[in-house]
């Protein structure tokens, strides 16, 4: 029977594990482990101001950051505040919280009139309110919005199988195709706002992240299982399978690639997978191989700060502290702060050069950064 990790709601940064078998190093372990050290991880406090008071310029008259995505982007920037210390009665903070409840729709969704992303928007809204939820005075909000989400997800409601590869997936809305990351996304708000892991959207939300891993296994009946059968996690296998960083040519496969990989790892604890299990268990012998701070192995620079910030949200769920790789052992979070540090800009923010999947507007890609800083402080 598959052990399952209890999750309190609301407080997923507590969860640890016990040490695993795949060049990974966990605080609980009897190994001495390198890690970040009390001085480095103080002097992240620097680098999480200059950040804050980029954020605080940035910020429009309304409330919102970057409001050409509605309330998406502002709902990771104010998660990020939160997340890092700031008060939910800071100015910047309670006018974006303003901005996010003005976008609240009959049907329980928060996202900008006629929007296509819907169910994007409404689960990063999700996620700042939870956080901004300490009274409970946004319950019933989130409640409604738990409903709009769910009703987003691919399931019976609209007449798809189970046996179906979009099965359980959510996209960015109106039905759009299912994808990882917005299902990892979806997860990860239900849960925040105390949706518990045994919930039947969890679940079927875990069928799906289970068809996007590229593992042979009873819980991945797609053609592409075993075609590459690395444990690693590709985009979709909805509308006959899409992975961004393409098809293996020898094999027809789809190429795994570390985010997605990060995104299914988190979701599979989320919905309760035990660390021991197989699934668990390759993901994290994939992410060993392919350890790097620097770029999006698989995809090189592109969505590089979604991955450090997935990365560092998995690995603190998970209570990994190092990896072992062919280049050696590496303190992870010591590596995401330096590289954060070095690649920081003079007025506190960051982008991305490739601005692929918008990492060149600074709102959203400083957020990442804050969201990631905040885990390198977990466990």
């Amino acid at each position: 029977m598959r052990k399952s990790i209890r999750l309190t709601s609301c407080v997923l940064s507590l969860l640890s594990f016990h040490g695993a078998s795949l060049g990974l190093s966990q605080e609980s372990s009897s190994v001495a482990v390198p890690k970040a050290s009390a001085n480095q991880l103080v002097d992240s406090a620097g680098v999480e101001r200059a950040a804050i008071a980029f954020l605080r310029q940035s910020q429009a008259a309304d409330g919102s950051f970057s409001s050409q995505a509605g309330p998406g982007v502002t709902g990771l920037v104010a998660a990020a505040l939160l997340s890092v210390g700031v008060s939910s009665e800071d100015p910047v903070v309670s006018k974006s919280i303003e901005y996010i409840l003005n976008t609240r729709r009959d049907n329980g969704g928060l996202y900008a009139e006629g929007s296509r992303h819907a169910n994007y928007e409404t689960c990063l809204a999700m996620m700042a309110l939870s956080k901004a939820n300490a009274d409970g005075k946004y319950n019933e909000i989130l409640q409604s919005a738990q409903k709009f989400v769910k009703g987003e997800q691919w399931d019976e409601g609209e007449g798809i199988n189970p046996k179906d590869p979009a099965f359980g997936g959510a996209g960015y809305g109106s039905k759009s195709r299912p994808d990882l990351s917005n299902t990892a996304f979806f997860i990860e708000a239900l849960r925040t706002t105390g949706v518990a892991q045994d919930d039947p959207a969890i679940q079927r939300a875990l069928a799906f992240v289970n068809r996007c891993q590229n593992l042979e296994s009873p819980a991945n009946d797609t053609p592409f299982a075993s075609k590459l059968n690395d444990g690693g996690f590709y985009y979709t296998p909805a509308n006959g399978g899409d992975s961004m960083a393409g098809k293996d040519e020898a094999t027809g496969g789809l190429r795994s690639y570390a985010s997605m990989t990060y995104a299914g790892l988190k979701s599979m604890l989320y919905a309760g997978v035990s660390q021991e299990d197989y699934r668990v268990k390759a993901a994290l012998k994939y992410l060993s191989k392919n350890y790097s701070v620097t770029s999006n192995p698989g995809m090189g620079a592109a969505g590089h700060y979604y991955y450090l910030q997935t990365m560092s949200k998995a690995l603190s769920v998970a209570g990994v502290t190092s990896f072992d790789s062919e280049s050696g052992k590496h303190a992870w979070k010591s590596d995401v702060l330096n590289q954060l540090k070095k690649t920081q800009k003079v007025d506190g923010s960051w982008t991305n050069p490739e601005p692929r999947w918008m990492e060149g507007d600074p709102n959203l890609v400083t957020a990442y950064a804050l969201l990631t800083l905040s885990h390198l402080k977990a466990n």
